[in-house]
């Protein structure tokens, strides 16, 4: 392998020319405190930091960075530490998923404008991996992503709690009238005791999987709880191993093909993976020039087993187990002969030599594949009438008897028509009804909101049923489960087929055949069709605006259009410097 020589850092570039623009350059790093010793001939770290102290999940990412830097130094780097926008789950409205593309744009836009020879990318909470990656690739200079690492295990009168799930689980119950606000507050003070993402195989974990898997992270860092000390330690090897990716010149272009990409769906299927994967894995591997599609992995799906007993998908235990049994690595070996081995990653080494000595200790929650929690993988993808370019629905984390299905439809145009309803204890509905939720897609909702997990109507619930089958072009979180079909595209909002189902139309859903239908005939539809008046566009300015104008549908994976790589020039350097 050759080496770069301090002269071929991209750094140099600001810093080692003898004219006046890299005088200005090095006289304000100077007024920072630093001597040129510091930042000529040394590879020039960014830490892009996701840390808020509104992003819950990120709450310690300050202490982390230290860490990285302390590495950086170590390798003899220069680090520098720059803010990156931090999009959490808990509290922004209407969805995180309306920024994703923006922390993308930030990310590359960041890295192309400062002297950066490399970068170590610090995010964990759902839509940053996908957003922090999405950018990095395109952007094309050597990068490490550092997850956040999960929270450790809820907790309540002795019980374990999975953050999501659990929220769901008991707010039916307290709806029910079966725990008191007493119980309800004890819930909501121990579900959520640490620095972290959510500790269940939500979007969180399952992103950062994907990002290992990939060959984006040290090996099985993603599995490590954010508040273990060997969090810190990964931390600062992320640091050393930057720097020698900088000198090795390992770019994402040499680790992010079709077989990683592979590797990634794989990994994800065989964990319970959230159903968020799919819309976010194909818009990275469609940013590093791999054409993925939703049959590619419904079919990963069909002969993947699930073998991660976490919850949601599984049944008894949440990642801090998950770590303890071995983590991903494990995870990893047990299919090792259903990956590409081969693939490159951050290391410098390949998949293959990154799993030798990988040890499963607790065949419980790492299942052996003569023992799967679920004897397909973690999602299917259907098709019919109803979603011509495809839905999704997560088999495992559904009550089978669903699995083929047929009842009327309940139809609402919107959340706050659906949540009103869902409290009325007289509304009339059997638990054979769909209940369908439409207009909440990439430009209805907007911004492809967490609406998908409709919650079970009152008057269901007290008559002891918690599962029926719900329909929606929303999202849902991937803590969620139930028999919820998502990402219906088109989306009803630009004239997709779910916009023109009435209730009373009766719905046909056959897993088994991956199929979903209306049944309404062609005659009917065209009607209908004829008369549709499609809604004006939500936003008139700003980022709204141009998000409405250049989003792509869920099966595309929601990136602009003008961010794929067929999209012109993906990496490089301004023409003007």
């Amino acid at each position: 392998m050759t080496r770069k020589t301090p002269a071929d850092l991209r750094s140099a570039r600001w810093f080692a020319p003898d004219d006046l623009r890299s005088f200005g350059h090095r006289s304000r790093m100077m007024q920072l405190g630093y001597g040129e010793e510091d930042f000529r001939d040394k590879p020039v770290i960014g830490i892009l930091n996701t840390w808020s102290e509104l992003n819950t999940c990120h709450s310690h990412f300050r202490e982390r960075a230290q860490d990285v830097k302390r590495g950086v130094l170590q390798a003899g780097g220069f680090p520098v530490e720059m803010p990156a926008l931090s999009i959490d789950e808990s509290n922004i409205k209407p969805t995180s998923m309306l920024y994703r593309n923006m922390l993308a744009m930030e990310t590359e836009e960041m890295i192309r404008c400062h002297p950066l020879d490399g970068v170590v990318l610090m995010g964990g909470c759902d839509k940053t991996t996908p957003g922090l990656v999405m950018g990095a690739i395109s952007a094309g200079v050597p990068m490490i992503y550092l997850p956040a690492g999960p929270m450790l295990r809820g907790n309540y009168a002795g019980k374990f709690l999975g953050s999501g799930s659990d929220a769901w689980k008991y707010w039916d119950e307290r709806r029910a009238g079966n725990i008191s606000d007493t119980e309800w507050q004890g819930v909501q003070g121990g579900i959520a005791r640490s620095a972290g993402t959510c500790m269940t195989m939500g979007t969180a974990s399952t992103m950062t999987a994907i990002a290992d898997a990939m060959g984006l992270t040290l090996p099985g860092a993603s599995s490590i709880p954010a508040v273990d000390s060997n969090h810190q330690r990964m931390s600062a090897t992320c640091g050393r191993r930057i720097v020698e990716m900088v000198w090795e010149d390992l770019t994402p272009d040499k680790i992010i093909n079709a077989g990683a990409c592979r590797n990634a769906a794989v990994v994800a299927m065989a964990t319970g993976c959230s159903t968020n994967a799919v819309v976010h894995l194909i818009a990275m591997a469609r940013r590093a020039g791999v054409p993925m599609q939703l049959e590619e992995l419904d079919e990963l799906g069909r002969e993947t087993p699930l073998i991660a007993n976490v919850r949601p998908s599984g049944k008894d235990y949440l990642m801090e187990d998950f770590y303890y049994a071995g983590g991903l690595r494990a995870l990893m070996k047990q299919i090792e002969s259903r990956l590409d081995t081969s693939c490159m990653t951050v290391t410098g080494k390949t998949m293959g030599e990154n799993l030798e000595g990988a040890e499963v200790y607790n065949d419980d929650v790492i299942r052996p594949l003569s023992n799967p929690v679920y004897k397909e993988g973690s999602l299917a993808v259907l098709k019919g009438n109803l979603c011509p370019s495809g839905a999704v629905i997560k088999p495992a984390a559904c009550d089978p008897k669903f699995h083929v299905h047929e009842g009327p439809a309940l139809v609402f145009d919107n959340y706050p028509d659906m949540k009103k309803a869902v409290d009325d204890e007289t509304l009339d509905i059997t638990p054979d009804h769909v209940m369908v939720l439409r207009n909440a897609g990439p430009l209805g909702g907007p911004g492809f909101p967490e609406w998908g997990m409709l919650p079970i109507p009152k008057a269901l619930i007290k008559q002891g049923h918690r599962d029926m089958l719900r329909l929606s072009d929303a999202r849902m979180s991937g803590t969620s489960y139930g028999a919820c079909v998502l990402h219906m595209a088109p989306e009803a909002y630009i004239g997709g087929p779910l916009a023109l189902l009435k209730t009373g139309d009766i719905i046909r859903l056959d897993l088994p055949n991956r199929t979903l239908d209306m049944l309404v005939d062609e005659e009917e539809l065209a009607a209908r069709r004829a008369a549709l008046v499609l809604p004006e566009p939500r936003f008139q300015r700003g980022w709204g605006w141009m998000f409405s104008r250049h989003v792509t549908q869920a099966d595309q994976g929601c990136d602009f259009d003008f961010l794929q790589s067929d999209f012109g020039r993906t990496t490089g350097e301004p023409d003007i410097f």
